[in-house]
């Protein structure tokens, strides 16, 4: 199931039109219609307010797991919320891994750099 089909199927449940829940998360319902239909993907606070208004985990909506209240420990989400990639320490405690194979140092900085780069132009 993609995430346009599972929050269509929560908005159904509550019995809420496109243009009720448009307004309740605070987007146009014309965003809404394209994100039910997969043809948009919603933006990371967009998301997070759809994940918030029904209760579910963001993991649900994007079809992680089947689970709608499946969520973090409160220590995991904090280490997660909190984890620093630029901190040495990290990159030599824990291995970071892209196609399965570890990223050095030095590619986990221009990741990071990259990113960084990313989102001035945002």
């Amino acid at each position: 199931m993609k995430y346009g089909d599972r929050i269509a199927l929560l908005r159904e449940k509550r019995g809420l039109t496109q243009e009720e829940l448009s307004i309740k998360i605070g987007i146009s319902r014309a965003s809404l219609s394209h994100y039910e239909t997969s043809r948009r993907e919603p933006d990371y606070e967009t998301i997070n307010k759809i994940a918030n208004f029904f209760h579910v985990s963001i993991d649900y909506l994007l079809g992680r797991t089947k689970l709608e209240d499946a969520v973090l420990d409160h220590d995991v989400r904090d280490f997660v919320e909190n984890l620093d990639l630029t901190d040495e320490g990290i990159l030599q405690k824990f291995s970071l891994t892209v196609d399965g194979k570890p990223l050095s140092s030095e590619e986990a900085r221009r990741f990071i750099a990259f990113v960084r780069a990313e989102r001035s132009l945002e």
